[in-house]
């Protein structure tokens, strides 16, 4: 689940040069390879392998380099021992989300064995009831990929904003595990997927879209007191609709369990506010 991008959509396999296909098979036959492995275990164990393959395997590599930068300027603060361990934290939790990929359609929330818990749902079943369309906005924490599969066992009416994979065999198997497991319609970003957002929240349905990316496309916003790409799509929508934003956040609780809280929807400029904006 992802926010409207600027990136191209993956190219149709029959569409590739020779080389690039070449290149997606081989990038293809290593993820299905990593999703095969995580197959033969169970949900815990693929997550505890996984987050064993982050810390140890990718968190000492130049791969960190950028997320060490990053966290040194978000935390002045902090000491390069804190920053060690936010990071190997940080691989930890990417290396479950592979494990967990392969065992998505294991993760409910209204199950005899829940793996999933949503807090603060009257704020939701509040946004639902006043007729208004609903956008739920949250980021790329946790296991992002049970925020739709939340919603799809609450029946959420709606869809979700997905930025497809760059590799198209990589992105068919994506898009099929997603509309099994989570909301089945999925929204690409560009024009056709805007056309559709709109249709869905003018019918009072729900949108969701992480927004915690960097969008090429968006404004410049102050980060950790740096300035940001950073997408205006909620904002704009909200406006253009009357729609109601909702924030929420996913976080893990150990292993492969998350809990979803979500928080008041965020009020509406004030008219003064609107009167500045539109005059940009």
């Amino acid at each position: 689940m992802n926010e409207p991008s600027s990136a191209p959509p993956p190219a149709k396999p029959a569409t590739l040069r020779l080389g690039r296909k070449l290149r997606y098979y081989l990038e293809a036959a290593v993820f299905f390879s990593v999703i095969g492995f995580f197959k033969l275990f169970g949900i815990d164990t693929a997550s505890a392998i996984g987050g064993w393959i982050g810390r140890n395997l990718f968190a000492p590599t130049p791969l960190s380099r950028r997320a060490r930068s990053n966290l040194a300027l978000a935390f002045p603060e902090k000491n390069a021992a804190e920053i060690k361990t936010i990071l190997i934290e940080m691989w930890d939790n990417l290396g479950r989300v592979m494990g967990e990929y392969a065992h998505l359609d294991r993760i409910h929330w209204k199950a005899a064995l829940p793996r999933l818990e949503v807090a603060n749902l009257e704020y939701y079943n509040a946004a639902l009831e006043s007729g208004k369309g609903v956008i739920f906005i949250g980021g790329h924490f946790a296991n992002w990929e049970v925020i739709p599969i939340a919603a799809r066992d609450y029946r959420v009416p709606g869809g979700t904003v997905v930025r497809p994979a760059n590799n198209p065999y990589v992105n068919r198997w994506l898009e099929d595990v997603r509309s099994r497991t989570g909301l089945a319609e999925l929204i690409p970003k560009g024009v056709q997927g805007t056309r559709r957002i709109f249709g869905l929240l003018r019918k009072g349905h729900v949108i969701l879209m992480l927004v915690d990316q960097r969008a090429s496309e968006g404004i410049l916003a102050p980060f950790f007191g740096k300035p940001a790409q950073t997408t205006a799509v909620p904002a704009a929508l909200a406006l253009k609709l009357g729609c109601i934003v909702l924030p929420g956040w996913n976080e893990r609780l150990g292993g492969a369990r998350f809990r979803i809280t979500l928080y008041p929807p965020i009020p509406p400029p004030t008219p003064a506010i609107r009167i500045a904006m539109s005059s940009r």
